[in-house]
């Protein structure tokens, strides 16, 4: 009897730490997450099923033990590695999570190195105006080799004997506004040259000072890279070289001691994302170049309509940049970082039917998640038979509808 009353009370407080456990994985959930939050309930049910079976009190007292130890394993987050002494180079600080980045590790007590595109710059003057002596401002296009390589002689001299913790891969560039077909062949060049080559040129340069501090690399990447978004063909090409490239890293870098994380953020507001006069003139860009024939064939009415979904999606973008500034910290200084964060609301979701659902189903999400086009290309509109005042109608219902929806978009 005595066996029993014991074995109960073990009982609930194995299950209240194995569901506990499980409770913070869930609140904590991403898809990378998946393996460990599937253990923990099968665990719990393991536990569950052997306590209904009236186990005796010693094998209730080990399970009890086991569990606790499970729990302060995995579910307890380590304690983050000291700041002191470290130094980290961060590309793309004249805004968005660069600038926010900089200034968070700077006030943490790092010493941080930040790149510019414009000495004199918005951008750089703020983060000279807030930020302390530690902060060093390089101004670095990072598509030239002969800049990046200059930036690395100002760090070494700046560091002396110290070493170079961390890597923050921040710069990157976006300038598509429309189908593959007939975006321009220099988005699909510039998004390569900033986005993969630019990062590549800045990570080879500065691999040495990072193997001899067994650092880390922060790589900010986007969701686009891994999945087919309508309309960001060349941006999500760029940043799928960029993924493919960092994981091959990885690899090669585990015997140096280097950790590789990759962070793939939601939509935010950064950079230009949210400049009006910067979407007009793409958009007149493209018009310009754009062959007649192509042109005659989409029609510009449809091109005007991508257009206006772009700048919609960047108005409702969020704000606040901290859940991919948290990332870029946790991956500096967790003991065990991430191979892969996801940063921001509705990325878990996505990645859930993008993993486990049918191709058709994930396919139709997408569709629906980024552009949520209503005008036909003009030459399909006249193999239908449709006019063009249906499809004017259809662009006005399209940008109230847009502008109804608070569901996150996907775009960096």
């Amino acid at each position: 009897m005595e066996d029993c009353a014991v074995s109960f009370w073990i009982y609930i407080g194995v299950m209240s730490i194995l569901v506990g456990g499980a409770v913070k994985k869930f609140l904590t959930f991403q898809i990378g997450a998946m393996p460990s939050v599937v253990a923990w309930l099968g665990a719990t049910l393991l536990v569950e099923r052997l306590c209904a079976l009236c186990m005796p009190a010693v094998l209730a007292r080990l399970v009890l033990c086991v569990s606790c130890w499970l729990y302060f394993t995995w579910a307890t987050p380590k304690p983050f590695l000291p700041v002191e002494g470290k130094a980290v180079f961060i590309t793309g600080c004249d805004s968005g999570f660069g600038n926010a980045t900089a200034k968070r590790l700077d006030a943490m007590g790092f010493e941080v190195f930040a790149t510019v595109l414009n000495l004199d710059g918005g951008g750089a003057k703020h983060l000279r105006r807030v930020c302390s002596s530690r902060l060093t401002l390089l101004q670095v296009d990072i598509t030239q080799p002969q800049q990046v390589q200059q930036a690395l002689l100002d760090t070494k001299a700046k560091l002396g004997m110290r070493d170079l913790w961390g890597l923050v891969n921040n710069a990157g560039l976006c300038v598509n506004i429309g189908d593959a077909e007939f975006s321009l062949m220099s988005n699909y060049r510039g998004c390569m040259e900033v986005n993969f080559f630019g990062t590549l040129t800045v990570t080879r340069t500065f691999l040495p000072l990072l193997r001899q501090a067994k650092g880390r690399i922060v790589t900010i990447s986007s969701p686009s890279g891994e999945h087919p978004f309508p309309c960001l063909a060349s941006y999500g090409a760029s940043k799928a070289a960029l993924n493919l490239f960092t994981n091959t890293l990885r690899h090669e870098l585990e015997p140096w001691g280097v950790k590789v994380s990759t962070i793939l953020p939601s939509a935010f507001k950064t950079g230009q994302s949210s400049n009006t006069e910067y979407w007009e003139k793409e958009y007149k860009n493209l018009i310009q170049n754009l062959p007649p024939s192509l042109l005659e064939e989409y029609g510009e009415e449809y091109l005007l309509e991508t257009k206006e979904l772009f700048q919609s999606y960047a108005k409702t973008a969020n704000e606040d940049l901290s859940p991919v500034i948290n990332t870029i910290v946790d991956a500096l200084l967790s003991p065990q970082p991430q191979v892969r964060y996801y940063a921001g609301p509705g990325l878990t979701l996505m990645y859930f039917i993008c993993s486990y659902l049918p191709l058709s189903i994930s396919d139709r999400f997408l569709q629906k998640l980024f552009v949520q086009k209503k005008v036909m290309p003009r030459a399909l509109r006249k193999q239908q038979g449709l006019s063009l005042n249906d499809n004017n109608n259809s662009i006005k219902e399209n940008m109230n509808n847009s502008n109804n929806n608070s569901f996150t978009k996907i775009i960096d």
